[in-house]
This record gives structure tokens, C-alpha cells and sequence, in this order.
């Protein structure tokens, strides 16, 4: 099926109808707006909330948290990744103790990053490096190991140096996994920072939300979960878009999209 005007009307059309299922059901069945608000309650609250410029300080402080989370925890992960997909020894000694670390639940460690590091923004951008941290080393790691060995004892035998062979064979071929990690570890860096202000902040939207849940305002809690997953699809969208003019030279997401569209049209 071609992406094209219909298809994106087809869509609009389809999340219009379960927005009306959502409605209709709350009103069949009575539903407390305490408990499930209608969308025409969540929609009338984002109304109010954007007439008095209420989440516009909060939206900003948000994304910088994710934004320098995700700088920091990726930068910070590209480089330990490297370290220990290149060397052997680096990952004997060090890897049982960063998969050790990685089983931690992060959550757990927020309360003491907050001890640490305080209410203000340095917390909750060491939080949302730390959730961010993870996906992109692990995806570094097979990505620089994924390399052809064949290669590499070519250019071996070409008398190419280490830093030639990185640069020029397992760079390159790790790119795409590198990037699937930076999709992921975008995502989970604003989680993270959300994590961080839910349980104690100055401003944010995780902040905001706690707020609102004292007064239970249900509707307003809605409304910034839909903000949220607003600020969420533009962030991995920034990556995409950064990948796909980083890696023009990569089809295997197109090539595996034409074979799945390809194995439809067989079947049907």
C-alpha cells in the first residue's frame, strides 16, 4: 500500500473513530471523569492549558533535560562501547560490571541522583543520561563487532593500522546500529528525565503532572500524557531524520519494507 494523501486521511479517520468509541463509551457507561475522562474533557483542559501558557515553561524544561540527557548518556556511551568492543581485556574486566549495572532498575537509583545532585536540572539530566545510556552502548558493542572478519585480515594484510581499519570498515558498518540505538535511547532519555520530575522537580511536565494528580485532575493529567507522546514522536523523528541524511547509503530499512510490501502482494 502506498503512503500517500488517502492513506493519511485513512489514518486520521481511524484515530477519529477511537476517539469516538472512547466518548461514546464514556458516556454509555458513565464513567466517573475521576476515574476515565472523555476526550472531549481531555481536549477542553489542553484548551485551557495552552490559553494560560501553562505547559509552555514546562514543555521547555522538559526537553532540555532529555535533549542534554541524551547528549551526555550517548556521548558517554558511544565511547565505552568502542572502548570495549575494541579491546578484549577493557571487556573481561569491565563488562560483567556494566551488565551487573544495567540490571539495576533505574527508577530505584533516581531518589539517590536526586540526594546527590539536588532539585535542579543537573539530576535530571544525570537521570535521563543513565536510562539513555544502555541501548546505545549495547548497539555499539555488536554494531563495531558485527564487523566482516574477512575484511578486516584484508585490510590487515594491506598494512592498514587500527585506527584505518575502525575508521574505514567497522565505523561504517556499525552506523545503522549505532543510530537504532539513538532512536531508543532519545525515548528513554525523556522518560527518564519524566521519572526524575514525577518524584521531586521544580518545573516539567513530570512535575506538573504530580501537581495535578493532588487535585485530581484527571483530564489535565491526560492531556499531558498526550503532550508527552507529542514530544515523543518529534524527538525520534529528529533522529530519523538525522539518520537518513547520515546514512543515505543505507536501504535495508527501505529494501525490508519493499519485501514486506512485495510478500502482501503475493499473498493477497
Amino acid at each position: 500500500m502506498r503512503r500517500g494523501p488517502v492513506s493519511f486521511v485513512l489514518r486520521l479517520l481511524f484515530i477519529a473513530a477511537l476517539l469516538g468509541v472512547w466518548e461514546w463509551a464514556v458516556v454509555f457507561f458513565q464513567t466517573p471523569a475521576y476515574i476515565v475522562p472523555a476526550p472531549s474533557s481531555i481536549a477542553y483542559a489542553m484548551y485551557n492549558g495552552i490559553a494560560t501558557n501553562l505547559y509552555v515553561g514546562h514543555i521547555g524544561a522538559t526537553v532540555g533535560e532529555t535533549l542534554l540527557g541524551f547528549v551526555l548518556g550517548c556521548a558517554l556511551a558511544f565511547v565505552l562501547g568502542t572502548i570495549v568492543a575494541l579491546s578484549r581485556t577493557v571487556e573481561y574486566y569491565l563488562y560483567p560490571i556494566i551488565i551487573m549495572f544495567q540490571a539495576m532498575p533505574k527508577v530505584a537509583l533516581v531518589p539517590l541522583i536526586l540526594v546527590w545532585f539536588g532539585l535542579g536540572l543537573t539530576s535530571k539530566v544525570i537521570s535521563a543520561a543513565l536510562v539513555a545510556f544502555f541501548p546505545l552502548m549495547v548497539n555499539t558493542i555488536v554494531g563495531l563487532r558485527s564487523a566482516d572478519e574477512d575484511r578486516i585480515n584484508l585490510m590487515r594484510s594491506l598494512s592498514a593500522s587500527r585506527w584505518q581499519i575502525f575508521r574505514m570498515l567497522q565505523l561504517p558498518n556499525a552506523m545503522p546500529y549505532i543510530f537504532a540505538g539513538l532512536e531508543i535511547a532519545m525515548i528513554f532519555a525523556l522518560i527518564g528525565a519524566i521519572v526524575a520530575e514525577l518524584i521531586s522537580a521544580e518545573r516539567g511536565l513530570g512535575m506538573l503532572m504530580q501537581s495535578m494528580s493532588f487535585t485530581m485532575d484527571v483530564a489535565g493529567q491526560f492531556s499531558i500524557l498526550f503532550i508527552l507522546s507529542i514530544l515523543g514522536l518529534i524527538l525520534n523523528g529528529l533522529v530519523t531524520l538525522v539518520r537518513r541524511q547520515v546514512l543515505f547509503w543505507d536501504t535495508s530499512r527501505d529494501a525490508d519494507a519493499n519485501e514486506q510490501s512485495a510478500t502482501k502482494g503475493e499473498v493477497l
